[in-house]
């Protein structure tokens, strides 16, 4: 009905002494297994064609990128005086609203803060954070040299 040109791989079935012919891709006789958490082998010649980058010194005055998040920043301004800014979606009461504190403690998706002339401490989520003004100049690199403060329990991310 329709002509068509016979590919090798549609042709009868070879006898033991016949050589398969070639296809067009090559397909490995059997696919090596790898085991989860198990390091990959590197092919041979893998590292001279693909070297490995050097890494390269802090540039000062910023902070490695890993470290540049809100919460670490906030984190190295412990105890400095900040306002908060802060917006509530399809809030009757209200959808934005101003703390304003002592930066306490900072994680992932939380910032603690108190008042001490009211006694109070806010526990806020970055979540609804918009920005955060300071009344003095703010740290924003960890000191050259210097070990890194904890952070918790939280990771770096």
């Amino acid at each position: 009905m329709y002509p068509f040109q016979q590919q090798p791989w549609m042709q009868q079935p070879l006898t033991p002494t016949q050589e398969a012919p070639a296809l067009p891709y090559q397909i490995p006789p059997q696919q090596q297994q790898f085991l989860p958490g198990a390091p990959m082998p590197v092919p041979p010649g893998f590292a001279q064609q693909y070297p490995m980058p050097t890494p390269q010194p802090p540039v000062t005055g910023m902070l490695p990128l890993e470290q540049s998040y809100i919460e670490n920043i906030l984190r190295l301004n412990r105890g400095k005086v900040a306002t908060f800014y802060m917006t509530y979606e399809n809030n009757v009461e209200w959808n934005a609203k101003i703390f304003r504190g002592i930066v306490e403690e900072a994680g992932r998706d939380h910032i603690v803060i108190s008042d001490p002339q009211a006694g109070q401490y806010f526990l806020l989520l970055m979540l609804n954070l918009d920005y955060v003004v300071f009344d003095e100049p703010i740290e924003y690199d960890y000191p050259y040299g210097a070990a890194v403060p904890p952070m918790g329990t939280y990771s770096p991310r």
